[in-house]
């Protein structure tokens, strides 16, 4: 079973038991985790699709550390004019491990 999940404006394919590393929640290391923002649903033998979200889906996890990711160096040059500029980047994330995909029943069911 997987799930495409949406945090942060990205999108990330899960599964139970899995870590994942997504833009920095404001979470400490142990607290739970819910997203509702599931995009696909995928159980094995069925496939759901939302339109934009999965009506009653969810993917509980917890938190398992927060951290920074490898730098990236953005380097502006201009030739014959002694003009550069070096700067480094490292985006925050949050390490989340998921524990369980669910799925409730519609309420009309």
């Amino acid at each position: 079973m997987y799930a495409i999940i949406q945090s942060g404006g990205k999108q990330y394919r899960v599964a139970e038991g899995r870590r994942v590393k997504i833009e920095k929640l404001l979470k400490n290391a142990g607290d739970e985790v819910q997203i509702k923002e599931v995009l696909v649903m995928n159980d094995g033998s069925s496939t759901i699709i939302g339109s934009p979200y999965v009506e009653g889906a969810s993917v509980n996890g917890k938190v398992i550390s927060q951290g920074k990711g490898r730098k990236v160096i953005v380097f502006k040059y201009k030739r014959r004019k002694d003009s550069k500029t070096k700067r480094g980047h490292r985006q925050p994330y949050t390490e989340v491990l998921i524990e369980k995909i669910s799925m409730e029943a519609p309420h009309g069911a």
